[in-house]
């Protein structure tokens, strides 16, 4: 079995770029700024998306409720990015249509009318298709929902796997050269010469620069690492410093109908909740947006958050849902940037880069931003640091394809096709999810014709050992858990022999 990678001692002493935090955005920061020359190493203190990158609502969208906040920006910069990352993970990135129903006593047809063709024209659009009214007696979109809703909208976003892209901007940053090391936190930060020595529980690094980008542990970072609260690890009120801790959660049921459309419910508060075909089998319904003033380490979906999803969203059910038919949740912190916004879901939703106050222009704050703008803002990032530490190549990454999605013109459809006659022997629900999950890349876990690769032990589900060994030798995987959840999604149908399986596998081969 190949060495994992994340044993191996490929980490220098010094570095251009040191980044804390191995989401979605410090991921994809290491990819730009390595594809420029700097010299990165990423630091993660666990797996690698395993914080708020792990439980978005799992969609690359404009945000067609922040229109009515007047985040016009904002908007159109997500609306430009949708497409972008269409073509750079044709694999991963999916359109999907989103139906919105018209409620009477909500926002008016008029309304609805306007902020969708402001949508449909903010941004570019050669792929998604646009806007239209729905007359919901007739089309399939109204066959579960009440008799009395009879019109609605239907809109273009996309469907991603947030933890896939997360880890495949790290693969692509790797390749570039950096180092990424997950299970490594940063433990203590101090100014030396001209730079800053960062000591880590796997050693110690000397970077010119940090980059802070642990999200919802921004500010902690802050507080503990620059000893600015001497006497904490955090702010006394989680929520008065640079980022407020907003919980989403969701609520995961049974596939509640079996066409591919999504929904986008108003809510009697204001709000919207989304409900999303999910992994075939199941539908995905949130989020909540709830200010959270506890630690952002292990949040929970709370018994009130239930009932609130499941009241909103049987208002437009003909067969009402009920916490007993929730099958799993989950539930993050989001890290907005603390515009002093009342309610949390007026808070923005963009990013703000900030330089610490009395450190010569050496550690650069990430505070707020959305899986959808992630590569804009490390772009804006490689802009914000060039006068204080220039580039050393003009080179850049730009919109290149990320590991698996080398398609031709971006044509998952093309692909999947020859992909699905490429293995003829392979079982079908299998090799659809290997196509999904890796594109290009399932050359590395099936082989080819004329080089098949032996898959190995069966743990279930169409998991074998070929494909475990490829995450962890390229994807930094040590745990079934990252396996299951974060990179595979079968562990929302494994069971204990399969995880205990998996477990005495990783273990045979020093992992755990």
């Amino acid at each position: 079995m190949p060495t994992p990678q994340q044993t191996k001692a490929t980490a220098d002493s010094t570095c251009d770029i040191f980044i804390i935090g191995g989401g979605i955005n410090g991921c994809g920061i290491a990819r730009e700024l390595a594809g420029r020359g700097y010299q990165v190493h990423l630091s993660e203190m666990n797996d690698l998306s395993s914080g708020t990158s792990s439980w978005s609502t799992k969609l690359i969208h404009g945000g067609l409720r922040y229109l009515e906040y007047y985040e016009f920006g904002l908007v159109a910069k997500a609306l430009r990015e949708r497409e972008t990352l269409m073509m750079m993970a044709p694999h991963l990135i999916h359109p999907l249509r989103f139906v919105l129903p018209h409620v009477k006593s909500m926002r008016p047809k008029w309304m609805l009318r306007a902020g969708l063709f402001l949508y449909d024209y903010l941004g570019p659009r050669k792929r998604l298709a646009g806007s239209r009214a729905l007359n919901l007696k007739k089309d399939i979109a109204g066959t579960v929902l009440r008799s009395d809703l009879t019109s609605a909208f239907e809109y273009s976003d996309c469907m991603v796997d947030d933890n896939r892209l997360t880890i495949l901007n790290a693969r692509a940053a790797a390749a570039l050269g950096a180092v990424i090391r997950p299970r490594d936190k940063v433990i203590s930060l101090s100014k030396s010469g001209d730079g800053w020595l960062v000591e880590t529980t796997k050693g110690t690094i000397h970077a010119r620069l940090v980059i802070n980008a642990g999200g919802p542990w921004a500010d902690i970072i802050r507080a503990d690492l620059l000893s600015q609260n001497p006497d904490a690890t955090m702010p006394a009120n989680h929520n008065s410093g640079s980022i407020r801790l907003v919980r989403g959660s969701h609520i995961i049921t049974k596939r509640l109908y079996d066409h591919d459309k999504a929904y986008i419910f108003q809510n009697s508060d204001g709000r919207i909740l989304f409900a999303i075909p999910y992994l075939n089998d199941f539908t995905l319904i949130g989020t909540t947006d709830i200010d959270h003033d506890d630690t952002p380490d292990a949040p929970q979906i709370s018994g009130d958050e239930i009932d609130y999803i499941c009241k909103e969203v049987s208002a437009y059910l003909k067969t009402p849902i009920t916490p007993a038919d929730v099958l799993h949740t989950y539930s993050g912190v989001r890290p907005l940037y603390n515009d002093g916004a009342q309610d949390a879901k007026a808070t923005t939703r963009d990013y703000i880069l900030s330089f610490e106050d009395g450190t010569n222009h050496g550690l650069l704050n990430i505070f707020g931003g959305k899986l959808t703008t992630y590569r804009q803002l490390g772009l804006q990032v490689a802009d914000k640091i060039a006068p204080h530490l220039a580039p050393p190549s003009d080179a850049r990454i730009g919109t290149a394809p990320l590991p698996g999605g080398d398609m031709p013109d971006g044509d998952f459809a093309r692909f999947y096709e020859g992909a699905m006659a490429l293995y003829p022997s392979e079982e079908a629900a299998r090799l659809d999810r290997l196509i999904r999950t890796y594109g290009t890349d399932i050359k590395h876990i099936l082989g080819t014709k004329d080089a098949p690769i032996e898959q190995g032990q069966h743990f279930g589900l169409g998991l074998y050992a070929s494909e475990v060994d490829f995450l962890i030798t390229h994807e930094w995987a040590m745990t079934s858990e990252d396996i299951l959840m974060r990179r595979t999604k079968l562990g929302y149908h494994a069971d204990k022999a399969m995880r205990a399986s998996l477990d005495s596998y990783l273990a045979e081969n020093g992992l755990s």
